[in-house]
């Protein structure tokens, strides 16, 4: 669950760390989602300030240089805290840094971390007991640098009401989704993401990408011709077989074609797509999740609350009543 606004009256103040040796795509999506104005929404919007622990110059990787016009101070005292990573993972955090954090969290602030961040979490002791998410390519590190954290290594983010943690940097833009949805509700996320050209929701986890990124998916795939054949049958049934056959595949070849391609088998990824077509359902009509469930291809509402509850972690009613417009 996400924080409520502490103050109604002024503006939600998001402080971003910024350090020596960042890179810069990071905090460049903090700066979009929180630095920027949105007057086509007519709300009150964030205000950002971007924080370091020296008014000196920063190298950002890619040779150049900057400087944030805020100290640890402002961070301290800021709503929501994003910590977009840390300079070396295996290096130690700042004791200025730590209590910080700390005097943030002590305060009610919202800590959040994107990739590497989790580490200058868990140094501050707030990821403590925990379950918390990284970079796929982190996570072990994460788990024996920091034994009391509950390490997730295969979901694209976790909210723990008060402290959030996302996995590599792309994963950062669906955490900063998910937080302008608990904060203005999916109308205004859905704006958002539509103003990025990025989904409002994405559903799945890290092990999809970890394959993924060495064997893409192209147009001309029989991989990808089912996927998108499945994605325009999703209300019917949809068996291996179709979808090897779709392929111009035996079943075994398209099993062990999919899972290089995608990092998960054929039917867990139906379930996934029927599970992400079932959101907007959820969120902007009153149907009963019954019709809903069978919409998307469900057997029965007993199946679609299993594997919705098991995706989402929540209930399709409790998803609608945190989401619904």
């Amino acid at each position: 669950m996400l924080l409520p606004h502490p103050h109604p009256s002024r503006p939600h103040r998001v402080a971003v760390l910024a350090f020596d040796g960042m890179a810069p795509f990071e905090l460049g999506c903090v700066v979009e989602f929180f630095g920027l104005a949105r007057p086509e929404l007519d709300l009150p919007w964030y205000s950002l300030a971007v924080c370091a622990e020296t008014p000196e110059p920063l190298r950002v990787v890619g040779g150049f240089t900057m400087q944030a016009a805020h100290g640890l101070d402002v961070l301290a005292e800021a709503d929501t805290v994003i910590v977009p990573g840390v300079a070396d993972v295996r290096g130690e955090v700042s004791g200025a840094l730590v209590s910080a954090l700390r005097l943030a969290h002590s305060r009610g602030a919202r800590l959040v971390s994107i990739c590497s961040g989790a580490f200058a979490l868990a140094a501050a002791g707030l990821l403590d007991g925990r379950e918390a998410t990284t970079h796929w390519k982190y996570a072990e590190l994460l788990q024996e640098r920091f034994p009391l954290v509950r390490v997730n290594p295969s979901v694209l983010y976790v909210d723990g009401g008060d402290v959030l943690t996302s996995a590599g940097s792309a994963a950062g833009l669906d955490l900063l989704v998910h937080l302008v949805r608990g904060d203005h509700g999916p109308n205004v996320a859905n704006s958002v993401a539509r103003r990025l050209v990025i989904p409002p929701h994405r559903e799945g986890g890290q092990a999809q990408f970890i394959q993924a990124a060495v064997t893409p998916v192209t147009d001309d795939d029989g991989v990808a011709r089912a996927m998108s054949w499945a994605l325009e049958h999703l209300a019917g049934p949809i068996a291996v077989a179709d979808l090897a056959r779709v392929a111009h595949m035996s079943e075994r070849s398209f099993i062990r074609h999919f899972k290089r391609q995608t990092g998960t088998s054929p039917l867990r990824w139906v379930i996934s797509q029927r599970v992400a077509a079932s959101l907007p359902m959820l969120e902007s009509t009153g149907a009963p999740v019954e019709e809903i469930g069978a919409a998307v291809g469900f057997e029965s509402a007993v199946t679609f609350r299993h594997h919705f509850t098991r995706a989402m972690r929540t209930s399709p009613s409790a998803y609608r009543r945190a989401f619904s417009a």
